[in-house]
């Protein structure tokens, strides 16, 4: 069944060491006071960010213990939550954050408990190289290796006596959103997809009426050879930047640098503003567009309006989700790419509302 909602909830802008990557100018005694007096701000600015998302709600915070699997020829570390006063198996959404950033203090961490408040168990971990978890090259972004710890993530939750594991489910944001509908595609343990302002390019899809790229794709993830190479590598590069045109940076819009800045600057992120990108030679690029009519399972998308962010376009979004065979179910909302990863605000309660009334419809 295809079931689209439509809201606008609102449209403010709010998902690899770097703040070293540029050299100021020299400026003279004026000019340096005034410096000094911005930074005060912008570091009061950011400290009351991290008091407000925080304020009266650390009592409230679901526990959880850190697990760790391997992947690639690392560990990947997370928090495993389990809803206190439930028995029986249990429903489990396996997540991980978006690009360059980490699962601690940057939203994702916040979905994750609205999960768990549900009532449902909840994998969150930080991708290869990022975070808490191993690997290495630091800061390295491969979409192939990120797709391939999903996979892992669902080999270690199936092993979890707590776990139904006819009730996986499996949640990505930005790059990570495309990721998991590949996933879904190949994987058939995974059991619904909640893919939130997902990547899945600025061109409609390659047709493939007989699904032979699809059959690449499938092939690349589970068993190619991925590895970077000096003509694949992009960077290191900072993440964001407050003048692209000057310092460049992955990311251009101003949406970006403001939403990194505010969440990942924060004490204990563990996030950087470096990454250096990795697009592998494969025979076939990744591509969710190419694989969502290969997903058998409950699709959940949610779609910024207007999606600002390279490689989001929300018209290919949208496209993408008409390809999907269903059950599935469109949600989109206003905010652009960053607007529903502020946290607290009307944009999070509406896209996390939406989320887990979709998983309670297939699993409950």
């Amino acid at each position: 069944m295809d079931t689209s909602i439509r809201s606008v909830a609102g449209n403010q802008n709010p998902g690899e060491s770097s703040d070293a990557a540029f050299t100021p100018p020299i400026m003279n005694t004026r000019q340096n006071h005034l410096s000094g007096v911005l930074i005060l701000l912008m570091t009061i600015s950011i400290s009351q960010v991290g008091a407000v998302h925080g304020a009266n709600e650390l009592d409230a915070r679901p526990p959880y213990r850190m697990v760790e699997f391997p992947s690639e020829g690392a560990l990947l570390r997370g928090r495993l939550y389990l809803p206190e006063g439930r028995t029986g198996r249990l429903p489990i959404i396996v997540m991980a954050h978006g690009y360059s950033a980490t699962i601690n203090g940057m939203v994702a961490d916040r979905y994750a408990e609205r999960y768990v408040g549900a009532g449902f168990a909840v994998l969150l971990y930080d991708h290869r190289n990022f975070g808490i978890s191993g690997g290495e090259p630091r800061q390295e972004v491969n979409i192939w290796t990120q797709a391939r710890g999903y996979l892992d993530a669902l080999d270690y939750v199936t092993r979890l006596s707590e776990i139904d594991t006819e009730r996986i489910a499996i949640w990505g944001d930005s790059m990570s959103a495309g990721e998991v509908i590949v996933v879904a595609a190949v994987d058939p343990r995974v059991k619904a997809v909640v893919a939130q302002i997902p990547s899945c390019g600025d061109d409609p899809p390659t047709d493939d009426p007989d699904g032979t790229l699809f059959a690449s794709i499938r092939d690349t993830l589970l068993n190619g050879d991925i590895q970077a190479t000096p003509e694949t590598t992009v960077g290191p590069l900072p993440v964001v930047s407050y003048a692209p045109e000057m310092v460049p940076s992955i990311m251009k819009p101003i949406s970006a640098f403001r939403w990194f800045i505010d969440y990942g600057a924060q004490y204990g992120t563990k996030w950087e503003n470096r990454v250096t990108h990795v697009t592998p030679a494969v025979p076939v690029g990744f591509s969710p567009g190419i694989c969502v009519p290969h997903i058998k399972v409950p699709l959940l998308m949610v779609v910024a309006y207007e999606d600002e962010m390279p490689y989001c376009s929300a018209d290919v979004a949208r496209h993408v989700y008409g390809m999907a065979p269903g059950p599935k179910r469109l949600h989109q909302l206003g905010g652009g790419h960053f607007g529903l990863l502020y946290y607290p605000s009307p944009l999070f309660e509406d896209a996390s509302r939406v989320q887990i009334d979709f998983l309670r419809e297939h699993f409950e």
